[in-house]
């Protein structure tokens, strides 16, 4: 009975504290942004929190997505009916991104779907994509950043705050906001939600057969950009490059736009980065269905199939394409075991 109870505590940390309670070996930092990931007080109503659109049980991504991928592609803000246009990406091991640069000629590092958390204010892309949600109004619609701080000087965790930033940490709004995205990009590197415990790290040797061909197959067709290299200071593979691409993922009847979506162009004002959007890991991707930035692909499965062969399919931005995409010459049982090594990367194993 010992044993079963470890296993399950280890288990529950790894799926990000879903049980609530003091979670043993998060520094304060972590533990207070923990509080601010979870606190629903920081939306204008009361109903949505950070980890309402990134759930450990989704990989980070939106459960309610996950849940019903053929249906549901977009988060749901607030207020119950806003939705937003674009698919919620995971948060975990977003903070290995780093800032958005060229880099030989490529674009590289920030958050979300199109860079524009650069870095270039606090530094840290992740700290920068935190501040973010709270004030956007379709997602937890608060009026301004003082409304936000008001909360945190009436919680629970008040003292927290200013045991980790110090004396007055909240009288200066901007400067506490600043905070707030820091703390939050604490919790969101901890090991409770980059927690680099799935099969792939701790049981390499215990493989499938199907599994350990999948291996093979993705390091020949997918590792250019979902790396498998130890990069970015990460302590094992990250599973992207932190680059940019235009996959010719065609527009999404569920998620209605009056014109293509530029992505990356649009912040860094380039026509040839037109269409390009961020390469995500592939760490949990088997948890986060649906695939994409506008959810077109429900099933990993399609998902995979459509990069080995997008023939047929009318891209939402017909230029920028990259021609590594859509012609890998997979089989059907190719594609299997592709998926079959994905599942691998799913943490909590």
């Amino acid at each position: 009975m010992k044993k079963v109870t470890i296993i399950l505590f280890v288990l529950f940390a790894s799926l990000g504290g879903a049980y609530a309670g003091d979670p043993s070996g998060l520094t304060d930092m972590e533990l207070l942004g923990r509080h601010l990931y979870k606190d629903k007080n920081l939306s204008f109503n009361g109903t949505q929190s950070c980890q309402v659109c990134h759930h450990p049980f989704a990989g980070f991504a939106d459960r309610r997505n996950a849940l019903n991928p053929e249906t549901s592609v977009v988060s749901i803000g607030a207020d119950g009916t806003s939705k937003g246009g674009r698919n919620a990406p995971s948060s975990a091991y977003a903070g290995y991104s780093p800032n958005l640069s060229l880099d030989t000629g490529e674009w590289r590092g920030g958050l979300f779907w199109d860079g524009r958390a650069d870095g270039s204010v606090l530094g840290d892309p992740l700290a920068e994509q935190a501040q973010g949600p709270p004030l956007n109004p379709v997602e937890m619609a608060m009026p301004d950043k003082e409304s936000i701080i008001n909360v945190i000087k009436n919680s629970v965790y008040a003292d927290l705050f200013i045991s980790v930033f110090g004396a007055g940490s909240l009288d200066d709004v901007d400067e506490a906001y600043d905070n707030f995205g820091r703390a939050v990009a604490a919790y969101e590197r901890s090991f409770e939600v980059s927690a680099f415990s799935s099969k792939y790290d701790l049981a390499q040797d215990q493989f499938t057969d199907a599994e350990q061909q999948g291996q093979g197959l993705f390091e020949n067709h997918c590792a250019v950009c979902h790396s498998t290299t130890t990069d970015f200071n990460a302590p094992s593979a990250l599973f992207t490059n932190y680059g940019y691409a235009n996959i010719g993922v065609p527009s999404n009847p569920l998620v209605p736009l009056p014109s293509p979506d530029p992505g990356l162009g649009a912040v860094v004002e380039d026509p040839d980065q037109d269409g390009k959007f961020k390469i995500p890991t592939l760490r949990n991707i088997a948890a986060s269905p649906p695939y994409t930035h506008n959810g077109t692909f429900a099933s990993l499965k399609d998902m995979v199939a459509f990069i080995n062969n997008n023939q047929g399919y009318v891209p939402e931005l017909d230029r920028n394409i990259d021609p590594r995409v859509g012609n890998l010459g997979l089989t059907d049982g190719d594609i299997d075991d592709l998926v079959a090594f994905l599942m691998t990367l799913t943490d909590g194993y």
